[in-house]
């Protein structure tokens, strides 16, 4: 059997996507060389971004498998390599061609990404558990999604997703860890074990604002940002670095959680946002004999989507509502969102139910400017 043309290995390579990037390695100038010798042997040389790339086993493994699979070959070597200084330049480059120099990408004219403060109260309501949830639900459903875990004192969302590697950086670039196809970032990635910080105001600023510009998160359909209850310096920050962005306030039944929650929803007529839902959390437990025990009451979610409703003056929807779940909880301890663990469990329906309206929301094109000029 005759050895692989030269044509036939770089589109088996192109199928590679890099773990960290997520685009082929092909275009992100990763394949050095490769050859294929007469008796069907491979030798495939790849560049890694960093010396200590985290991920160069995934890489290795996907290069070997996407070559293996062409008829012809018998073996395959990888060798992995690293770029240069200006290699990595070039690179950066290429991924920030698109963005405003040393701006906030989703504030671009062309940014169509739609973007989603996830909000509470007060803490406690399941807030980073429905944020990593919906996130994940939206990616299984092919869409391109990040989270931003902007609760800086209270960052959760790296355990909740299961990371536990910390983020490549290239130059000044900083590229998100991926778990379940979603791109994340969090503090927590950078301090060591449970390490507490203990920041005012203007650095808990700087440090959202360095998430949405130093870190490449490409080409989202979606982003998620889990901030801190209440409305303090971090739900300013948002409205302030990302006016786009739509709130999502989660509560749970009882009177005392929906009304600081609609403080929460209401800061939106400050900032002038709009907000996109009111999300229930812990509805009820459903008992072994298919009973149904509303441990924290009732009526909150309903109760909260009309106040805010006339606060904004506008309609604001109730999206769900999320019944107790045991599965939900044990998902978050071990880094397996329900969504994705145990789809057919009653908090996972739940779930799907309040990504599925989220994933039929277009993104606009409103104000947009289409490049079409009369001949």
């Amino acid at each position: 059997m005759n050895a692989p043309t030269p044509a036939a290995l770089h589109a088996a390579l192109a199928t590679v996507i890099d773990p960290e990037l997520r685009r082929p390695i092909t275009e992100l100038g990763m394949v050095e060389a490769v050859e294929a010798d007469d008796d069907g042997r491979v030798r495939a040389v790849v560049r890694l971004t960093i010396a200590g790339c985290p991920l160069r086993g995934t890489i290795t493994r996907g290069v070997t498998h996407a070559l293996m699979k062409l008829d012809g070959v018998t073996a395959v070597d990888v060798e992995l390599t690293v770029m240069t200084a200006q290699q990595r330049s070039e690179l950066r480059d290429q991924l920030k061609a698109s963005a405003p120099e040393r701006g906030i990408p989703f504030n671009a004219e062309s940014s169509l990404t739609r973007i989603y403060a996830v909000a509470s109260g007060k803490g406690g309501v399941g807030k980073s558990s429905v944020t990593v949830n919906l996130a994940c639900a939206l990616a299984a459903k092919g869409l391109r999604v990040g989270i931003v875990d902007a609760d800086i004192y209270g960052f959760s969302v790296p355990g909740l997703m299961g990371i536990t590697q910390t983020p490549t950086r290239v130059d000044e670039m900083i590229l998100p860890p991926v778990a379940h196809d979603v791109k994340v970032i969090s503090i927590g990635m950078f301090v060591t074990g449970n390490q507490p910080v203990a920041w005012r105001g203007p650095m808990l600023h700087r440090a959202l604002e360095q998430f949405l510009t130093d870190v490449y998160f490409g080409d989202l359909d979606v982003l998620f940002l889990d901030l801190p209850p209440g409305t303090g310096d971090v739900a300013i920050s948002v409205a302030q670095l990302l006016p786009k962005a739509e709130i999502l306030v989660v509560t749970t039944p009882q009177a005392a959680a929906a009304d600081v929650a609609e403080r929460a929803g209401a800061i939106a007529v400050q900032t002038g946002q709009k907000v996109a839902g009111v999300i229930e959390n812990m509805s009820f437990l459903t008992l072994p004999d298919g009973s149904t025990m509303e441990l924290f009451g009732s009526g909150g979610g309903a109760v909260l989507t009309k106040r805010l409703s006339q606060t904004v003056n506008a309609t604001v929807e109730l999206l769900g509502q999320i019944p107790l779940d045991v599965a939900l909880r044990e998902g978050g301890d071990i880094g397996a969102p329900i969504v994705l663990a145990n789809p057919e469990s009653p908090a996972a329906a739940a779930l799907l139910g309040i990504a599925e309206k989220l994933a039929v929301r277009p993104r606009g094109l409103a104000g947009m400017s289409l490049g079409v000029s009369p001949r």
